[in-house]
């Protein structure tokens, strides 16, 4: 790898130095470059190539899997298809997210289909970070897609975030929660220019107890357009609770679409959804301390999406 993969890989996973990390596999535009498993983990690729298969053993506690993509070839269309198999009573952290390095006037695209199959009593911990950079006219795209299956008594965290660059996303997540599972869901998004950013939740609680809070926080600056839809679908006892947050500056425009559907009488579904610019007295606070006023701005839009 050289100077330009290493930023990349630590952009999006928060490290660069691999011969440290325990189980890992990462791609770069369109092949597995490196891999290490261990006796608990096991990464295998697929029979057509399209992507890989996490198998997590049961009874696993605090292991640690990074699953970097990185593209630094323009007009490249990198799609991937990577499952993972999360054994009974583990649990795991999953560090995922793409980085995209366009010099180039060609757009490079990432399409990622990760599919978490959650056994009974497992726990999984998925971050997933986002960013594009490059001197290129060429689009830098990133289309997520996310599927869980959680059985009885399982658990997820989800960290999705988007960090800069990226000129287009459309970012789909669905979710099916048996028994007694939890699922968290925090995503947090920055867009800027004429970039184009669209979320779609879909989250259907099928067994009692279960529950889940998705919370979206996002910035959307100059000319650029976000879109927040989500659709909670309680069909027994369960627990849902949706945040959409955004600040708006310039000439930049947000959408929200909630949809709530309870089918049980003992259905609780919240959805709440807040879209304005910076308070006023927010600024004059801070500027009162010895700020500039586009200090001031940073520092509340840092702190929001924290």
């Amino acid at each position: 790898m050289n100077n330009v993969d290493k930023q990349l890989l630590k952009e999006v996973t928060d490290t660069s130095e691999y011969s440290k990390v325990d189980v890992y596999n990462i791609r770069k535009n369109g092949k597995s470059i490196e891999r290490k498993v261990n006796d608990y983990i096991n990464i295998v690729s697929k029979e057509d190539g399209s992507g890989i298969d996490v198998y997590v053993k049961e009874n696993t506690l605090f292991g640690i899997v990074h699953i970097p993509v990185i593209i630094t070839e323009s007009g490249l269309t990198d799609v991937v298809y990577n499952d993972f198999h999360i054994g009974k009573n583990s649990n795991v952290i999953i560090l995922a997210g793409c980085g995209i390095h366009n010099d180039h006037h060609q757009d490079s695209e990432h399409d990622g289909i990760h599919r978490f199959y959650l056994e009974e009593g497992s726990k999984v911990k998925y971050v997933e970070k986002h960013y594009g950079e490059g001197s290129g006219t060429g689009n830098k795209t990133l289309n997520p897609t996310t599927e869980i299956y959680m059985k009885k008594g399982s658990s997820m965290n989800m960290d999705s975030v988007q960090i800069k660059g990226v000129d287009h996303t459309e970012r789909i997540t669905k979710a099916e929660l048996e028994e007694d599972t939890t699922l968290v869901i925090s995503e947090k998004i920055m867009t800027a220019g004429s970039q184009y950013a669209k979320t779609d939740f879909e989250v259907s609680l099928n067994g009692k107890n279960a529950s889940t809070h998705v919370t979206s926080r996002s910035v959307a600056t100059d000319h650029s357009y976000q879109e927040f839809s989500s659709n909670m679908v309680g069909n027994t006892k369960c627990y849902a609770h949706v945040e959409c947050d955004a600040i708006i500056q310039e000439q930049a425009s947000v959408k929200a679409i909630p949809e709530i559907y309870a089918k049980d009488v003992d259905a609780n579904l919240i959805h709440e959804a807040a879209i304005g610019k910076i308070a006023g007295e927010q600024l004059m606070k801070l500027m009162s301390l010895g700020l500039s006023e586009k200090e001031a701005e940073e520092a509340i839009i840092q702190g929001f999406l924290k």
